[in-house]
């Protein structure tokens, strides 16, 4: 190989390097705080539609909704970091994650976007005490000045009622 392809293929394998490490998520906001959700675990977003309540459910659980003849069960993002209720807008929208053998959906205020994250650049969350919403950070991301939360809802399997 000549300089000129090594350099080149140097280069292109560095790409594709970095590319293995980046990883999708799906943004999104609450309460003025942007968080990310792996988009390998994103179903579909869907808009805020209305939510059947499920007497005796915990307060954070919204209730169910059938979506394709699924039941899908709802949660309310505010609710689990603790942040204060907030009217639903034309830009709420329902994350749709499956988690283990079912699907939850989580009421956001907005969903921003879709972004990749280097892998690499993630770090680990500060302590911030055992609050609930603390279960569900795995990580922060610095992107461009602005400090994405990383969150994984697996663990809300946890608060359900058995």
């Amino acid at each position: 190989m000549t300089n000129a392809l090594v350099a080149e293929h140097n280069h292109h394998a560095g790409a594709e390097d970095m590319s293995a490490h980046l990883i999708k998520h799906v943004s999104f906001t609450l309460g003025g705080e942007t968080y990310a959700i792996n988009a390998a675990r994103v179903n579909e977003v869907l808009r805020y539609t209305e939510v059947t309540p499920v007497p005796g459910a915990p307060s954070f659980i919204l209730g169910i909704i059938n979506l394709r003849g699924n039941v899908v069960t709802v949660i309310n993002g505010r609710g689990v970091f603790g942040l204060p209720n907030q009217a639903v807008s034309e830009q709420s929208r329902i994350i749709v994650v499956e988690i283990e053998d079912f699907a939850l959906g989580i009421v956001v205020d907005k969903v921003s976007a879709i972004v990749d994250l280097n892998a690499q650049e993630i770090e680990t969350p500060p302590a911030t005490g055992d609050e609930t919403g603390a279960r569900f950070i795995q990580g922060v991301y610095n992107e461009d000045e602005q400090l994405l939360i990383l969150v994984d809802f697996s663990r809300v399997v946890e608060l359900l009622p058995r």
